[in-house]
């Protein structure tokens, strides 16, 4: 089992009990120093510091008491965020009718980013309502968009 799985796994419990959920784990390198972070969310994505430090504690007691990772890490749990990834297909159903922005491996039509309004999600194609689609192969990230 991969470490994100297994963290996922212990933090879901933690999660619930600030009425949360697991919204994604990743375990990365940046500038010479690993991070596991935990991002939280909940029914009306309004996460808030005290839910965040509730399941830091809780996660992290466990995580120092199985101690599946060998190497030295940084672990951080933070809100999904207003402007968060969409990756699983329950995110974009989740999120149809939202401003989102898509960045594409190559560009179309002269541009690698829309901003748009996530009209439909169907097997990893996106579709905006103001513009083109895009196949799964095309996208290299969707993330939800605020605007004021």
């Amino acid at each position: 089992m991969k470490v994100t799985e297994l963290v996922a796994q212990l933090a879901a419990p933690a999660a619930e009990k600030q009425g949360c959920f697991v919204w994604d784990v990743e375990f990365v390198r940046e500038a010479g120093e690993r991070y596991l972070r935990l991002y939280i969310d909940n029914e009306d994505a309004s996460v808030n510091i005290d839910q965040c430090e509730a399941v830091s504690r809780e996660v992290d007691a466990l995580l120092d008491e199985l101690d599946p990772i060998q190497e030295s890490y940084i672990f951080e749990v933070c809100s999904a965020g207003a402007e968060r990834e969409l990756k699983r297909p329950s995110d974009f159903q989740r999120f149809l009718g939202s401003q989102v922005a898509v960045k594409l491996y190559s560009a179309k039509n002269g541009r690698k980013e829309y901003v748009g309004t996530l009209q439909e999600y169907r097997d990893g194609a996106v579709t905006l309502a103001e513009g083109p689609s895009f196949t799964k192969a095309e996208i290299a990230q969707v993330r939800l968009r605020v605007t004021i």
